[in-house]
């Protein structure tokens, strides 16, 4: 990916310090963590990117029930799975 644009943020001490210190566990720089959490919070994902991901989706071979067997497997209210 190329770089070519500058942008200055400030943080607060106590953040700096808690990327700086993730960012040196996973063995990369301070700037690659933040733009990583930038793609992965703000980016939209292309149009093929998206068809791609609801193709590998339906592929799936998941062991699904009917709609009306679900219904009746599901908890109707959070209580009621409580002992």
């Amino acid at each position: 990916m190329e770089l070519s644009k500058k942008t200055t943020i400030l943080l607060s001490p106590k953040l700096h310090e808690q990327l700086t210190r993730l960012a040196a566990q996973r063995g990369t720089s301070l700037g690659e963590l933040v733009r990583a959490a930038c793609e992965k919070q703000y980016a939209q994902p292309s149009k093929k990117d998206r068809l791609a991901a609801v193709n590998r989706l339906a592929a799936l071979r998941l062991p699904v029930a009917s709609p009306r067997k679900m219904k009746l497997q599901s908890v109707s209210a959070p209580e009621e799975a409580l002992p």
